[in-house]
């Protein structure tokens, strides 16, 4: 009853910022796509004089990809457009340009925010992450897998490559006629796309843009998700303790990001909120952070601070927090409730 309260009383006072903005929406669509598009264009343009004057302008494009996607996720949430249509429509189009297929992801993103935090629900659409017990009652090659994993350099190196030109490629077990056939169209239209681009500019000028872009987006994506989750002091608990108010509040962090930073990444620094309440739109998060005191007590964490988590590997049941791999004490026994939990356990990357 107490969560019930909790949640009731929060979603109360942000409710006021869930409102859709149609014309601030429509500007922000127009200064984040056109300019990806023009800054696209004009990395195209500079190969003529030099690759290295092609890669920052292709960084900077990969910040707007990274902007795209931002309003990408608000349609998959439907808090981009009032208009059901709208948000569908311009999601399956965006989820285009950033490589995502948009049923897929909207339906895995939502389980992502029905269990976060939750040690008994993980798997989808989520980070893997093992607990200490966990760690020390997989065998070798599961141990050696999640080490593999974890590494920075596979990470966020080969994550961007395996994710979003493999993974998204497919549908997951299970999925729905409706998530399939869109992953499927997806994938015709960019094998259109890419195609006609090849044409009109050639296959090197192609890659040498598009390579740089998709990957560097693609880092960016995964570090962003990667790092509000993945503090020191984070929340996570079994379902029977769990608690949404503080899986978004605890478990999510504010990523506090010098301004030019915020804004290319569309506001998603403020996790803590948009976890709460996904119905807030991007352009809505800061407001609802400034205009509710309790969400203000989220753990802050800056550029700076927050390579830091590179370094959290296992969740620490006991002691609450994530530690390293070199901090690890194994326990001397583990539960059969722990080995149950590891037949489940499986190297992937699963971030959106």
């Amino acid at each position: 009853m107490k969560q019930s309260n909790n949640i009731a009383e929060l979603k109360k006072k942000v409710a006021p910022y869930e409102q859709t903005d149609t014309k601030a929406s429509i500007r922000q669509l127009l200064n984040t796509v056109v300019p990806m598009l023009l800054l696209w264009y004009g990395a195209y343009l500079s190969l003529s004089v030099s690759f290295w004057l092609t890669l920052p302008i292709a960084v900077v494009t990969a910040g707007f990809v990274v902007r795209t996607f931002i309003i990408f996720h608000d349609c998959c949430h439907q808090s981009f457009f009032k208009s059901r249509l709208a948000n569908d429509t311009l999601g399956f189009i965006l989820g285009v340009i950033t490589l995502c297929p948009y049923q897929q992801w909207k339906n895995s993103h939502s389980i992502h925010h029905a269990t976060s935090s939750n040690l008994d629900k993980r798997g989808i659409g989520d980070i893997w992450i093992m607990t200490v017990e966990e760690y020390a009652a997989a065998p070798l090659w599961l141990r050696l897998s999640y080490r593999f994993y974890r590494h920075p350099l596979v990470m966020f190196g080969l994550g961007p490559i395996f994710v979003f030109l493999f993974q998204y490629r497919f549908n997951r077990k299970g999925a729905k006629s409706k998530e399939r056939i869109d992953t499927y169209m997806t994938n015709v239209v960019l094998v259109g796309l890419y195609a006609l681009m090849i044409w009109l500019i050639g296959w090197q000028a192609f890659v040498m843009v598009q390579l740089p872009v998709m990957f560097v987006s693609g880092l960016l994506g995964i570090w962003l998700f990667y790092v509000q989750h993945q503090f020191e002091d984070s929340y996570f608990e079994h379902e029977e303790e769990w608690s949404y108010v503080k899986a978004a509040v605890e478990g999510s962090s504010y990523y506090k990001l010098p301004k030019v930073l915020q804004w290319i990444t569309g506001n998603i620094g403020f996790h803590h909120v948009h976890h709460l309440s996904p119905k807030v739109p991007n352009y809505n998060l800061e407001k609802a952070h400034n205009a509710t005191p309790p969400l203000q007590k989220a753990t802050t964490i800056t550029l700076r601070t927050s390579f830091q988590s590179l370094k959290f590997k296992l969740w620490d049941e006991q002691a609450k927090n994530f530690i390293s791999f070199r901090e690890m004490k194994l326990p001397r026994s583990t539960s059969e409730s722990v080995t149950d939990r590891l037949k489940g356990q499986r190297p992937g990357l699963q971030g959106e």
